[in-house]
């Protein structure tokens, strides 16, 4: 099945990865700001779609940083009696990726999708809340290590990503930047660094 935004015949597209991995420097030219850009962008898409939204971006001691929305969560569908999610952070977007003339992200660099974030990032955690069920999955170098795991669900709808950039990237400088970059989406910033 294809969806307007991902192939889901394939829940990790290998070479897509790969490909990111190797042209990290030209897709990724703001560092981890554009990674966090990337995964901010699906939000802010939805709270247009739904006429607002609100995001909460953490910049976390460690170096990693978290992005958590309130919108639906992740479309995820069941097969043979299990959750499979949109491949959205192991496969390519469609929309985006190989388009001659992509949407600009407010760092000025083109959007190619959140498997730009999931692949130049070490460790990534997706934590999709839904209305029928909530569910986690671990990502390393953009490739699933686990299946879904079952989350209690805690009555809140959303996307939360915690993202742990590759060595080299460039860390979030001043998160100033991040509030106020898309009309519909609120974004809060809460910073933990020392």
């Amino acid at each position: 099945m294809s969806g307007p935004t991902h192939d889901w015949s394939s829940p990790v597209d290998e070479a897509h990865l790969g490909e990111v991995r190797a042209r990290a420097a030209e897709l990724a030219p703001s560092g981890t700001l554009h990674l966090v850009l990337e995964v901010l962008a699906y939000a802010a898409e939805e709270a247009t779609a739904r006429g607002g939204g609100h995001a909460r971006v953490t910049l976390h001691d460690d170096g990693s940083v978290t992005v958590a929305d309130d919108g639906r969560g992740t479309q995820t569908e069941t097969r043979d009696g299990r959750p499979v999610r949109k491949p959205v952070m192991a496969t390519r977007d469609l929309r985006f990726f190989a388009a001659e003339a992509p949407p600009v992200l407010p760092d000025g660099a083109p959007r190619r999708g959140a498997s730009v974030a999931a692949a130049l990032c070490t460790r990534l955690v997706h934590v999709n809340r839904r209305a029928e069920g909530s569910w986690s999955q671990l990502y390393e170098h953009g490739v699933p290590s686990d299946e879904l795991v079952p989350v209690e669900p805690d009555g809140s709808t959303g996307t939360t990503v915690r993202l742990w950039p590759q060595p080299g990237l460039a860390p979030v400088g001043d998160p100033a930047p991040l509030r106020g970059l898309w009309p519909d989406l609120e974004v809060e910033v809460v910073d933990e660094r020392r």
